[in-house]
């Protein structure tokens, strides 16, 4: 069973920065297509950022503001999240699955972490 583990989230002032990191508990880490997606209460998980093993995508929402990058050596995947605004607070959740197929459908991944909460204060 693979298993992905988050963390680094907080509280943080509008303005603010954090680093998420996200584990992952399979040898064949380097095969996943990783994503990242959040989800604030009484909203749908919506996509956040995502790679492969050399090209990323971001939703307009997070562009210029937010970073993922991946480290094939330590089987975790990173979400640096700069500028942060109040509308940035949610949970936010690993993903992984095997093809970058749709990868902005959350319905796509395979397998997800338990979610690290992100607030920001304004």
């Amino acid at each position: 069973q693979v298993q992905l583990v988050e963390s680094g989230g907080g509280l943080v002032q509008a303005g603010g920065s954090l680093k998420l990191s996200c584990v992952v508990s399979d040898p064949t880490f380097t095969t996943y297509f990783m994503g990242w997606f959040r989800q604030a209460p009484g909203t749908e998980r919506e996509f956040v950022a995502a790679i492969s093993w050399s090209r990323t995508y971001y939703a307009d929402s997070v562009k210029e503001r937010f970073t993922i990058s991946r480290d094939n050596a330590k089987n975790t995947v990173y979400l640096r999240l700069n500028s942060l605004r109040p509308e940035d607070t949610a949970v936010y959740y690993c993903a992984a699955k095997r093809s970058s197929n749709y990868y902005y459908n959350h319905a796509t991944y395979a397998y997800w972490g338990q979610g690290t909460q992100v607030t920001v204060s304004s």
